[in-house]
Order: C-alpha cells, then structure tokens, then sequence
C-alpha cells in the first residue's frame, strides 16, 4: 500500500510540473515599439495562450542593453531625461508594467554593473525590479532553473 501512494505522489508531482512552462527574456532593446510589443503585449498574450490550455507559464525578464530606461521612476532625474518619446509614455507604460507584475507574476530582474555604469541609482528603479549583479550571471541563473531563453533585442 505504501508503493503505490508513493507511486501515486510522485506521479502527481510529475504531471504537475508538466504544465508548467518557464520563459526567460533576454531584453536588451531601447525601442518602444518593440518592447511594448514584446514585453506589455507579448508577455500577455503568452500567459493568456498558456492559462487557456490548462498550464502555466513563469516568466522572467532580464534587463540590460538599453532596455534600463523603462523601468526609471523619475526620468527627468536620469540620463534618460532628454528621451521625449519615453517620457510621453512612461506613466502608460509603468501602469502596464505593475500591471504584469500584479496580475501575471512576471518578474523582472537588472543588470546591476550596467546599471551602475550608466549612473543610474537604485532608488530610482521600480520596486518590483530585483538587481542581479549581471545579465549574463541572471541569464545563466535562470536558464540553469529550465527557463527557456528568448532574447529581445
């Protein structure tokens, strides 16, 4: 009896872990359109795809390149402060990011040495932005726990 409620768990376990897909973006781009493509639409539409098929999906950002200007809280204080594009859709996009944070439990981490090197500080970041102490270091991370690896660049 014991072997088969063991037999039975692990069973369990197995299967459960099947319907659950992890994706690991490697965002690099400056370009709006892309990333409101990529990042508030894609990122989106992949949960949504996966939810409807009765499995989930874990997504995780990594942010490096010249993607840093999209999670600032205070352009004007940053070095993307003369950035007019990015400061007529900063409020919307922010709104958009919380908005996958908290309804999608999308996790977004930064390249802390790049984010140093372009003098920006951490108190101007996002609260839902976690430092890692670089990209390659929260890529290899992440793909080390089975996240696939789709760049966005």
């Amino acid at each position: 009896m014991r072997k088969w409620l063991l037999l039975l768990i692990l069973s369990m376990l197995l299967n459960a872990e099947e319907g659950l897909k992890k994706v690991v973006f490697d965002l690099t781009t400056g370009d709006q359109k892309e990333f409101e493509q990529k990042v508030l639409i894609g990122i989106v539409k992949n949960k949504d795809y996966y939810q409807s098929n009765m499995q989930e999906l874990d997504v995780a950002v990594v942010i490096h390149g010249n993607a840093y200007k999209f999670f600032i809280k205070d352009v004007s204080t940053s070095p993307y402060k003369n950035d007019s594009v990015l400061i007529s859709t900063h409020e919307l996009f922010e709104k958009r990011l919380r908005s996958s944070v908290d309804n999608y439990k999308v996790k977004f981490y930064m390249c802390q040495a790049g984010m140093n090197h372009h003098k920006i500080a951490k108190e101007n970041l996002y609260d839902f932005v976690t430092l890692v102490p670089t990209a390659t270091i929260g890529l290899i991370d992440k793909q080390s726990e089975g996240y696939v690896y789709v760049p966005i660049q």
